[in-house]
């Protein structure tokens, strides 16, 4: 499975905020999308999940031109998205979160969903009839990445799933979706902690005032003297 985005360009009103972005996700890799606060980024995956109408420009999954699609018919076709912020429904329990993510897109697929999600995160396993409000920061973002593989998708878009998180379970919910990546979806990452994310990641975009100014292999781009100057602080 193949994400493509072409000459992509978007923004809000008459505010322009993204301008001809190119990039490339395949399954079975996870790639960083870095940059810094309003460079675009948010905006790029809600015109991928179309929350956002591009201006110009294409979306395709696995060749096929998105285009006029809703986020709902996206969703069916593969393409999963867990935006910033979780989304939770916080006086549902983990269990009834998770189910109504397979209800829509893998109906009959729920104990399939939830043994995957279960060993990705046992933690929400541990609390699967505890209302999603009363959980920690980093268990509220644990059962957001479920709910959104419990649709099973092929394409999966994460935004800033770190934000508010200790070191520790910002390490642990990156390395888990590295490992979901490893199990064949293809992950596109928005995060703040650059140098976590490149550690995990296999490729990476840089995103400066809605352009993509550099890519390559995640290795490359933290060696990159402009990558380490502007989001490394070394």
């Amino acid at each position: 499975m193949r994400l493509r985005v072409e000459a992509l360009e978007a923004g809000y009103g008459k505010a322009q905020v993204l301008f001809g972005v190119d990039l490339e996700v395949v399954e079975n890799e996870l790639v960083a999308l870095l940059g810094a606060n309003g460079a675009g980024k948010t905006t790029l995956l809600r015109a991928i999940s179309g929350l956002v109408r591009p201006w110009s420009g294409r979306v395709l999954l696995e060749g096929q031109d998105l285009g006029g699609l809703s986020p709902a018919k996206r969703a069916r076709m593969g393409l999963g998205h867990v935006p910033e912020g979780r989304q939770l429904f916080p006086l549902m329990t983990v269990e009834e979160n998770l189910r109504l993510g397979a209800a829509f897109l893998a109906p009959g697929r729920e104990r399939e969903g939830y043994e995957r999600v279960y060993g990705l995160f046992p933690r929400l396993a541990e609390r699967r009839r505890q209302l999603a409000g009363t959980l920690s920061g980093g268990e509220q973002q644990m059962l957001a990445i479920g709910r959104a593989l419990m649709g099973f998708p092929k394409i999966l878009l994460v935004d800033e799933p770190s934000l508010g998180l200790s070191p520790r379970l910002a390490e642990e919910v990156l390395l888990a979706l590295k490992a979901v990546a490893g199990e064949g979806v293809g992950v596109l990452l928005v995060e703040q902690n650059v140098a976590l994310t490149l550690d995990v990641a296999e490729r990476g975009y840089v995103l400066e005032h809605g352009k993509v100014v550099l890519e390559g292999p995640a290795s490359a781009l933290a060696q990159d003297p402009r990558v380490r100057e502007a989001y490394l602080s070394l």
